[in-house]
């Protein structure tokens, strides 16, 4: 990490101010109502897992949480509840959502920076999701991971055509996709590469746009754990990428990484079921909107000269996972009505997405993709399409596709699989 940043990371103290303008709620949380034993809670979901899991707070601070807008000081504060609530427990009210990390300030930030420059330091990138989607224990995850490619086994018809050069599958959650999982990589076991390069959606990148703006393609030069096993990247490859950088919209800042779970839901299949030695290539593709406006600019530029260069490094033992879903729909991700309305419409949608992608036909996707500019969020298409301008002569077919309702929350996910 360079110095000049770490000298920015300054000792800053909890917030304890009765003059100073509050800190607002940190933008990026999720407050999510749930109850427990009868309490109405608000349950506080940090997406990037900064503050501690599971705080959640009694549902009657609502409306003081919603006057912390970062404009008011303690004492205006204090006016909107009169005498009957002492400035003093305001203030500790204050601090303690400032020492649980859920508040835009001075104290956060560092916190947050020195979680970054601690994961940017290490040589390993473990596990996000152990525990949590699966078990951190290897001879637990191996029963996993076994059952779920047993149940695929039983319960569907086995694909007689494995891919010989890529397969384009989920990421999303393994409670809900877990047979299309199984489906789709345990077309994979016949395989042996001794090299796999993995293009999949990066969900934080936007986070940094300090970072990543003209840098769409992150990579890593860390070494990646899933449970009992560690994979270790291919230095050459990476160094080969990182000599074009900006050129290409390449970088090693791997702060992405972090806790993304597109990589780490693949390797959990592909290292379990090749359990032979092989490097890795993991790159996570940002968003490249700008090509839905004008396919021939920067952003159009930078992924022909890095899918060039893709295809330079590639050889016949070299395999490519594509990690994406498909659309994401409903009120959860900004739609006024529920996904349930909207179902048939993006089905076709889809089925258009998913035909241009298993005829490798690029162009008609992007057509397709950016006629009214991602209508439904297509969360793959970034990785996806790189693949398909890299390998422009590979033809692909359709292993599954899948709609998960998430009907407490009126929205939907759908996913699905190609081998190419």
């Amino acid at each position: 990490m360079l110095e000049n940043e770490r000298a920015k990371v300054v000792n800053q103290n909890i917030f304890n101010s009765k003059t100073d303008i509050i800190p607002p709620v940190r933008r990026d949380l999720q407050i999510i109502p749930v109850e427990d034993n009868g309490r109405d809670l608000l349950l506080f979901y940090d997406t990037m897992k900064i503050s501690e899991p599971g705080f959640a707070l009694d549902r009657s601070v609502e409306p003081i949480l919603s006057l912390l807008d970062g404009r008011k000081t303690l004492r205006q504060l204090t006016a909107y509840f009169g005498e009957d609530v002492a400035e003093d427990n305001i203030l500790s009210f204050i601090k303690m959502l400032d020492k649980q990390l859920l508040l835009e300030s001075d104290y956060f930030r560092k916190k947050a920076e020195n979680i970054e420059l601690k994961f940017e330091d290490s040589d390993i990138r473990r596990p996000a999701l152990a525990d949590s989607i699966y078990p951190s224990d290897p001879s637990e995850y191996s029963a996993f991971i076994d059952n779920l490619l047993k149940k695929a086994s039983d319960e569907t018809n086995a694909f007689n055509t494995e891919p010989k050069k890529a397969l384009y599958a989920p990421h999303i959650d393994l409670r809900v996709g877990a047979t299309q999982y199984a489906e789709a990589f345990s077309t994979l076991k016949v395989l042996q590469p001794k090299r796999v390069v993995i293009l999949a959606t990066s969900h934080y990148s936007g986070y940094y746009p300090q970072l990543y703006t003209g840098f769409p393609y992150v990579g890593s030069t860390k070494s990646f754990e899933v449970p009992g096993r560690t994979f270790k990247t291919d230095q050459t490859a990476i160094n080969y990428l990182s000599d074009f950088g900006s050129e290409i919209g390449f970088t090693t800042r791997d702060r992405a990484h972090r806790i993304e779970h597109s990589i780490e839901t693949h390797l959990l299949f592909a290292g379990h079921l090749w359990p032979h030695d092989f490097e890795i290539v993991p790159i996570l593709v940002g968003g490249i909107d700008e090509i839905f406006y004008k396919q021939d600019g920067e952003m159009g530029t930078k992924i022909s000269a890095f899918s060039d260069a893709l295809r330079v490094l590639d050889t016949d033992d070299t395999f490519y996972l594509i990690s994406g879903d498909l659309s994401h729909i409903g009120k959860k991700f900004g739609d006024s009505v529920p996904a349930s309305s909207m179902r048939s419409t993006v089905e076709s949608f889809d089925k258009t997405f998913m035909h241009a992608a298993v005829e490798n036909n690029s162009e008609k996707m992007i057509t397709h993709i950016s006629e009214d500019y991602d209508p439904y969020r297509v969360c793959g298409f970034p990785p996806l399409y790189t693949f398909m301008q890299s390998f422009p002569d590979l033809k692909g077919r359709s292993l599954n596709y899948h709609w998960w309702d998430e009907q407490e929350r009126e929205s939907a996910v759908s996913f699905g699989s190609i081998a190419y």
